[in-house]
């Protein structure tokens, strides 16, 4: 037999017994020196980190990016920078609303969160496999939230927090129309597009920049449940999309998606027949044709869930040179929401995990906290300073844009209303087959909620198209007749 791996602590030291406590006498009591059994039992204690409060249910693997198209001419970032440049990645799928133990299965928006490991630091795309949100400020983001957890009297789902907060919420109903369709119940992680919602910014060297949306296009082609299937999966196998992704890995059908990106000229942007920075909206393919960029393909599984996956943390503030933000309201409170959220999960200096530290060299001024892995002796912890410290490279600065306005509370006031993509999506772009499942997804869940609710959510289907309103009507058996005041009510 090899030589055996010697049992020690956390510390290096080796442990004599791992069985039997340190006590005074036969049988005790136990002796607060025995250092192996109160570290072994502290540790125990602090095993699990807080549960993301969005997010919580994933799975994770690693892969690469590789470059298929050349779009430098619209980016400086050097990981796009030729045809055949490959960077390395990690992508977390996950639930939005549903706790860590939740089912895979669940009708819920899933997570797409790539964080790719570029020479100019790490660069992370947290999208969805929706194109668009519920929402388009994030003033709004922990009450919807709050209505799709547990109700804090009950500690139960809640129906009529659910479809409270919607329908009062009008600018909701294209993501719930999405969300309602089978498209809310992918069949796996594979088997699902994630799109970047947002818009951003890219820019070159000579300070020219273009507006941009991101789409990952399965090259497994989508693949949904129905409802019926969904809750059978949810009671066979709640980890069913988990155990997936991770056995396709392990016998070598790697996963891969399609990058593509749509790009939108500044100039256009103020005259769009859509504020492009509203995120509840997309920007028809017919106007701004998607390009294709690249290839993903996932090939390698973690060895260590909670060290890759529990501990990977993303935020849509990681940029690098060559991308940058957009004006869009949710954009900008994710960029700091993402990163307090870690800093309370993870840490101070959760950036220094492996899964989340970049490959090359970091240099800055962030001294000490909880976990501090670096080693920064004998340098100088301020700037400016006359040590040869780091200094900020003013060359990679974002191309400026000019912004007017008033400071206040501005009411969202665009003269496109929130209904026309949505009645595009049911009408155009849904088959029979589509609105019939729509239709019943919605009946069987609007109808756990209060009766007014119901009304009130029904309404707002009608004024997207008379015909999604009147048949959720019918399968609600709602008077029709109040539905259309309500609707008219409302215009």
């Amino acid at each position: 037999m090899a030589k055996k791996k010697r049992y020690t602590t956390s510390f290096g030291s080796p442990v004599d017994d791992d069985q039997n406590s340190v006590t005074a006498g036969d049988p005790g009591p136990v002796l607060l020196q025995d250092v192996h059994l109160v570290h072994k039992l502290a540790h125990f204690n602090r095993e699990r980190i807080p549960e993301r409060v969005v997010h919580a249910k994933g799975a994770g693997a690693f892969g690469y990016l590789e470059v298929t198209h050349d779009l430098s001419k619209y980016t400086k970032a050097k990981f796009l920078s030729k045809v055949g440049k490959k960077t390395d990645l990690f992508v977390r799928f996950s639930t939005v609303g549903g706790e860590k133990g939740s089912a895979d299965a669940e009708r819920d928006p899933r997570g797409f969160a790539v964080k790719i490991y570029t020479e100019e630091g790490n660069y992370d795309l947290v999208m969805n496999n929706t194109p668009v949100f519920f929402i388009r400020d994030p003033m709004k983001f922990p009450d919807f939230i709050h209505t799709q957890k547990r109700n804090p009297a009950t500690n139960t789902k809640d129906p009529d927090m659910f479809w409270d907060f919607l329908s009062l919420t009008p600018e909701s109903i294209h993501q719930v129309t999405i969300l309602f369709s089978d498209r809310g119940t992918p069949k796996t992680h594979r088997h699902m597009n994630g799109y970047s919602g947002h818009t951003y910014k890219w820019y070159n060297d000579q300070g020219e920049y273009w507006w941009v949306k991101y789409h990952f296009k399965t090259a497994q082609r989508i693949q949904n449940f129905t409802r019926q299937e969904a809750e059978i999966m949810k009671g066979k196998d709640p980890d069913h999309a988990t155990r997936d992704l991770y056995d396709a890995i392990e016998r070598g059908d790697y996963p891969a998606w399609n990058v593509e990106v749509q790009i939108m000229p500044p100039e256009d942007a103020e005259k769009y027949r859509f504020n492009i920075f509203d995120i509840t909206k997309v920007w028809p393919h017919g106007d701004y044709p998607v390009k294709p960029l690249g290839r993903m393909v996932l090939n390698r599984n973690p060895t260590n869930y909670f060290a890759d996956v529990e501990q990977s943390a993303f935020c849509p503030g990681n940029f690098v040179p060559g991308i940058a933000a957009s004006p869009d309201k949710m954009l900008q409170g994710r960029i700091f929401s993402y990163h307090d959220a870690h800093r309370y999960r993870l840490g101070a200096n959760y950036e220094q995990l492996p899964i989340n530290a970049p490959k090359g060299p970091v240099h800055n001024y962030q001294r000490d906290g909880f976990m501090r892995r670096e080693e920064t002796s004998g340098h100088p912890n301020y700037w400016p300073n006359s040590m040869g410290g780091p200094e900020p490279d003013p060359t990679t600065a974002e191309p400026q844009f000019e912004v007017t306005g008033k400071v206040g509370r501005h009411a969202y006031s665009h003269p496109n209303d929130d209904f026309i993509q949505p009645r595009a999506l049911y009408e155009k772009v849904m088959t029979d087959s589509d609105r019939d499942h729509l239709i019943g997804n919605i009946v069987d869940h609007l109808g756990n909620a209060k009766k007014e609710i119901q009304l009130r959510q029904t309404a707002i289907f009608y004024r997207v198209h008379p015909e999604y309103g009147t048949r959720v009507a019918k399968g609600l058996k709602l008077d029709i007749t109040e539905v259309k005041r309500l609707a008219k009510q409302h215009k």
